[in-house]
């Protein structure tokens, strides 16, 4: 009994001995050699990957139409870890690593913090080193450009007063190292509750993130820039930074500092009695285009 029509030139199967004519074979391979023709076609024409992407800039004037090059949910990857079981060690490790000169400045040097603060640093997770000569200091910094009333002026903080009774300048935006495994939003909400919260006179953290701030959408932008390290003489460093636009309900209108009490609760506390901290922020509304970068 035949399965379906069957032409009568066409040879039949022997189906005792279950054996097919060639030419049978060599009509069922003729799909499958389509079929790899078309994948062969499909690989070749897909469009290849980008191998690297330009930074993203800055954009001055304020933009909130700007397009996000990253999303603003996406956490930030673990530092690779470079632990020292304490800041002598780490000091010894950087002493054959680093100038002498630059090296013996931290602390000492006018706005500078030394290895105390570092070694914070390395052990919450916000920093990372590179096992090199001179070592590179890793860390991304969430920098938020808090938009005036009037929507033409941004905030920025001036000045700093340091535990060591000197003065760093800064005349930047709010800016804050963020924690491992954070998101650039999450590190908004605390940074403007750590450097601006004491100008609300509240501890509610859903009254300062919740009824205060608003990230304005579109305007997050990342960039990565290498420079030598302001606060640690002698140590390059590579910024991640992670910038946004947002408004904040309540701040004075006129220049104003707020307080800040570092390493609060840390689980690093011990050490945070020789570490160089800052005491108070100076903030004053700016012209976006004054900011330097």
């Amino acid at each position: 009994m035949f399965v379906g029509p069957s032409p009568p030139q066409t040879p039949l199967t022997n189906r005792r001995n279950n054996h097919r004519p060639r030419n049978s074979t060599v009509s069922s391979a003729l799909p499958d050699l389509f079929l790899a023709a078309v994948s062969l076609l499909f690989l070749w024409s897909s469009p290849k990957p980008l191998l690297s992407l330009p930074p993203n800039r800055f954009s001055f004037p304020l933009n909130p139409n700007r397009r996000q090059s990253t999303v603003m949910s996406r956490r930030s990857p673990p530092p690779p870890s470079q632990r020292f079981a304490n800041p002598q060690s780490l000091s010894d490790w950087l002493e054959s690593r680093l100038p002498s000169d630059s090296f013996s400045a931290w602390g000492v040097k006018p706005g500078t913090k030394n290895v105390h603060n570092l070694f914070i640093e390395l052990s919450e997770g916000e920093t990372s080193l590179a096992d090199s000569t001179p070592p590179v200091r890793t860390v991304n910094v969430v920098i938020v450009r808090v938009i005036g009333k009037d929507g033409r002026t941004i905030l920025i903080e001036s000045h700093q007063e340091l535990s060591d009774g000197s003065i760093r300048e800064r005349f930047r935006p709010l800016s804050e190292k963020m924690k491992p495994e954070e998101t650039p939003d999450e590190a908004v909400f605390r940074a403007i509750k750590e450097e601006l919260g004491s100008i609300f006179d509240c501890n509610d953290d859903d009254d300062i993130s919740g009824q205060r701030i608003r990230i304005l959408p579109g305007t997050y932008s990342r960039r990565v820039e290498e420079r030598n390290s302001v606060s640690y003489p002698g140590l390059p460093a590579r910024y991640a930074l992670h910038s946004v636009d947002a408004t904040v309900q309540g701040l004075p209108e006129e220049d104003f500092c707020t307080e800040e009490k570092e390493y609060d609760g840390d689980s690093k506390e011990e050490y945070a009695g020789k570490a160089v901290t800052v005491k108070r922020h100076h903030w004053k509304w700016v012209s976006p285009e004054s900011i330097r970068l």
